[in-house]
C-alpha cells in the first residue's frame, strides 16, 4: 500500500549519494575499506567512548556483545518484553535465558525495582532499551547492576543522539549496541555497531565479527596468512554501507533537531485532545523521537489505527509484548506477570515521525485523531 503519510521516510541528500558513489567508483574495497574505520572513529567521538566496531545489523551487534562477554548456557539476561524481539532473542543466540522484567510508565524503559526483583544467582546481564529515542532510567539501572556485580549493556538501537544531562546514551553501561536500520535516526539501510571502553571486549568483537580471523591488515588486499583463532561469524559492515553512514552522521544534529521540532508540534496539536497521552519525558532526558508514540484508551486504539489507515495515514503498535508471541508463549512456555507492559502495549500507538514531516501533514494527522475520538465519544454517550 502506498501511504498518504507513511510511518517514516528516510532522510537523505546529495552528500549521501556522493559518498556512496565515491566508494563504488574506487573499484575496490567494497567490503573492507577506509570508510569503515572512519565511521567507527566518528561514532566513538560522537558518543565519547574509546572503541566502536560496526556490524551488518543491530541484531548481529547484540549477538556479538553477549558472545564477547562469555554469556552462555546457564546464564540469565534481564530484558524488557516491551521491545523489538531481537533484544530478547540475543540471549537465546548464545544459549542463555532471557528473563523479562516490567517497564515503568515515565520512559517505557525497564523498571529498576522490578529488575532487582528478577535477579537470581544465574543473572549476568541487565539489557535495557531506550524506547523510541527516549533515555530510560539508566542511572538507576546502573546502580542496580553495580550492587549485584552485573553487566549493563544498553540496547541503544533507537536512540543515537539521546542524552541525559549531556551524557549520551550508549556511553553509560559497560557496552552498548546501535542500529542503522532504515527507520533509525541515521541509517545505512541495514547496519549496527557496538561501542565500549573495554579494549579486551573490542579485540574479542573483532574476532567474532570476521570468522575468528586474526587480522592486522585488510584481508582482501594482503597476501599474508591470517590465522583463525576463535569461532566467528561474517558480521561485517561493508565499506559502501559505512560510506553512507559517514554522510548520515555528519547531519545527525540537523536530523534530531527536525524530529524534535515535529514532535513539539504534534504535542501541541494532540495534547488538548481528551484521551490522548503524548510523550512527556522529564526535563533532564533529551528525547530524539526515533518514534513518536501516543497512548489511547485500549478499547479505542485498534479502531483508531484502522481509521487512520482508511485515511492513508500509517500508524503501528510498537510494541506487542515478546512474552505473548507464539514462540515465547507456546514453544518456550513463558508465563509472565508484567502488568505495566501489558497495559502500555494495549494503549500505545506510534504515529508518523520523520525529519521532513510537514506542518500540513501534522495537522492532517491530528485532525484525523481528533475527529475519530470525538465520534467515538458520541457513540459511547
Amino acid at each position: 500500500m502506498e501511504w498518504r503519510i507513511p510511518l517514516f521516510k528516510i532522510h537523505w541528500d546529495e552528500d549521501d549519494i556522493s559518498a556512496v558513489n565515491k566508494a563504488i567508483r574506487r573499484g575496490m574495497s567494497w567490503a573492507i575499506g577506509p570508510e569503515v574505520a572512519q565511521f567507527e572513529e566518528k561514532l566513538s567521538e560522537y558518543l565519547n567512548v574509546k572503541y566502536c566496531l560496526t556490524f551488518n545489523s543491530g541484531t548481529s551487534a547484540l549477538h556479538a556483545i553477549l558472545m564477547a562477554y562469555g554469556i552462555g548456557p546457564g546464564d540469565e539476561v534481564i530484558v524488557p518484553s516491551f521491545t523489538f524481539i531481537a533484544t530478547a532473542n540475543a540471549a537465546l543466540f548464545v544459549g542463555a535465558r532471557p528473563v523479562f522484567a516490567d517497564i515503568e510508565e515515565e520512559t517505557y524503559g525497564l523498571n529498576p525495582k522490578d529488575v532487582e526483583r528478577k535477579i537470581t544467582p544465574k543473572t549476568r546481564v541487565i539489557l535495557p532499551i531506550h524506547y523510541g529515542g527516549c533515555p530510560c532510567l539508566i542511572g538507576e539501572l546502573k546502580e542496580v547492576a553495580h550492587r549485584h556485580n552485573l553487566l549493563l549493556i544498553e540496547d541503544a538501537a533507537e536512540s543515537l543522539g539521546a542524552d541525559i544531562n549531556g551524557t549520551k546514551v550508549g556511553s553509560i553501561g559497560d557496552a552498548a549496541i546501535l542500529s542503522f536500520c532504515q527507520s533509525k535516526i541515521i541509517t545505512t539501510g541495514e547496519g549496527g555497531a557496538v561501542v565500549t571502553n573495554s579494549r579486551d571486549i573490542y579485540e574479542k568483537l573483532k574476532l567474532i565479527r570476521s570468522h575468528g580471523r586474526l587480522e592486522d591488515s585488510n584481508y582482501f588486499s594482503s597476501t599474508e596468512y591470517m590465522d583463525y583463532v576463535a569461532l566467528g561469524y561474517n558480521f561485517r559492515m561493508s565499506n559502501i554501507t559505512a560510506s553512507l553512514g559517514l554522510a548520515q552522521l555528519d547531519k545527525i544534529n540537523e536530523v534530531v533537531g527536525m524530529r524534535r521540532r515535529n514532535a513539539q508540534l504534534l504535542n501541541l496539536k494532540l495534547s488538548h485532545i481528551k484521551g490522548i497521552v503524548t510523550p512527556n519525558p522529564p526535563g533532564d532526558l533529551y528525547h530524539v523521537y526515533q518514534m513518536y508514540s501516543i497512548r489511547v484508551p485500549g478499547h479505542l486504539r485498534d479502531r483508531l489505527k484502522q481509521y487512520l489507515a482508511d485515511g492513508g495515514i500509517m500508524s503501528k503498535v510498537f510494541f506487542y509484548p515478546i512474552h505473548n508471541t507464539h514462540f515465547y508463549k507456546n514453544e518456550l512456555k513463558y508465563d509472565c506477570v508484567l502488568p505495566v507492559t501489558e497495559m502500555v502495549s494495549k494503549q500505545v500507538l506510534t504515529l508518523p515521525m520523520y525529519p521532513s514531516l510537514s506542518e500540513e501533514e501534522i495537522t492532517i494527522i491530528s485532525r484525523h485523531i481528533a475527529d475519530y475520538l470525538s465520534s467515538a465519544r458520541l457513540d459511547e454517550s
